[in-house]
């Protein structure tokens, strides 16, 4: 029997990957988690429904070209089964008017060696949107016997899991920044929530975003559940809306990450980067000022790469400062035209989940040195 799932960071040869499925598509309706994320002058806010058919189907054109691109460069790819996201859904604890997509599976789940998780993600409307992805792990299971197939606690949702009137239309940039710098989000501390795309794999060391979508017990949840990994909480002050840090914060290979020239990861917690020789350089500026037409992301999808393998890495074909920049790091450059697609949930990072990656678990940070954003310190000490 074949061993089919592996995978330890974002940078390893790509073997096997999950690309989305745009069909099906639904603007979720507010909610608690949704609110938060919705910037106050969006053209989003209030709207919700099926998103227009015309719009669907350029989505998975791009998403196609994405598609052909990894099969020309040897990639097996596996695609996720849509399910009728518009339909209502309810729990013991809550109901929703509609599901949402399958486009990012980055968001869902979550590949460490050979187990796919997926996640706890805080959206209700995202509850059973790890439906779309079990016909591919039953698969996996049944062809590979060193898989493990794995689903986080399940978080109940209720209305303790968020913050009452944390949503005010009349707050300001200014003070939503402030927010951010304290670590204030509109989500509580009662269970663990977290989305995958806020965990960056990095061998033995799990650096984990704590922001909208993603709360501190999480990653406590994660520290217990791994407990050779080192897991790090951090966060980039300069986000007024933190979701996701695969387009803040970007490994390209051991030693080399871009980081979001906005959203600086804070001096004080570099240090385990500094100790190790990592460089950390600003992303190149975005080529658009704005997001595609009924998009939740910032322009700064630009920095949402694929990387296939150490050298090589897929861009958006429209991003060219990025694929300049990439150029100079020493990168070859795959342009890829998926700019329609970033309505639907992201970029060429979010759009896929990794299966199989060559290459084995390894310590990229082994000069250990005082770290404030280790989860559990006295797990370990500095040498």
């Amino acid at each position: 029997m074949t061993k089919i799932v592996n995978s330890w960071n974002d940078w390893d040869p790509l073997k096997r990957v999950i690309v989305g499925r745009c069909d099906n598509s639904v603007i979720p309706p507010e909610e608690p988690a949704t609110s938060e994320k919705v910037p106050v002058d969006s053209e989003m806010r209030g709207m919700w429904g099926l998103r227009p058919l015309a719009t669907v189907e350029r989505g998975n054109e791009c998403l196609e070209n994405l598609v052909k691109i990894l099969e020309d460069h040897g990639v097996i790819v596996d695609r996720p089964t849509p399910l009728q996201w518009n339909q209502a859904i309810g729990t013991p604890d809550f109901r929703n008017d509609s599901m949402m997509t399958c486009m990012p599976p980055r968001d869902i789940l979550l590949t460490i060696g050979s187990e796919i998780m997926a996640a706890a993600n805080s959206f209700r409307c995202r509850y059973f949107e790890y439906l779309a992805y079990w016909p591919l792990m039953k698969e996996y299971f049944d062809e590979d016997p060193s898989f493990k197939w794995t689903q986080a606690p399940r978080p109940r949702l209720t209305d303790k899991s968020y913050k009452h009137n944390y949503y005010d239309e009349k707050i300001s940039l200014e003070e939503r920044l402030i927010r951010t710098a304290n670590k204030d989000f509109v989500t509580t501390e009662i269970e663990p929530m977290w989305d995958a795309a806020d965990v960056m794999r990095m061998g033995k060391d799990l650096f984990i975003q704590h922001g909208l979508t993603t709360n501190r017990a999480a990653m406590d949840w994660f520290q217990r559940y791994y407990p050779e990994y080192r897991v790090h909480a951090v966060n980039f002050p300069g986000d007024p809306y933190p979701i996701h840090i695969d387009a803040t914060f970007v490994p390209l290979r051991p030693g080399l990450i871009i980081n979001n020239p906005v959203r600086p990861l804070p001096e004080e917690q570099r240090a385990i980067f500094d100790a190790n020789d990592w460089q950390i350089v600003d992303a190149a500026q975005p080529a658009h000022t704005e997001p595609p037409a009924l998009c939740y992301s910032s322009v700064w999808l630009s920095m949402n790469c694929l990387v296939l393998d150490p050298k090589t890495v897929i861009v958006e074909a429209s991003e060219v400062y990025q694929q300049e920049q990439m150029d100079k790091l020493g990168m070859n450059v795959i342009p890829c035209d998926l700019r329609d697609a970033y309505p639907f949930g992201g970029g060429l990072h979010c759009s896929t989940a990794d299966v199989y990656r060559e290459g084995t678990c390894e310590d990229y940070f082994p000069n250990r040195v005082k770290d404030p954003t280790l989860v559990r310190p006295e797990m370990w000490p500095e040498g």
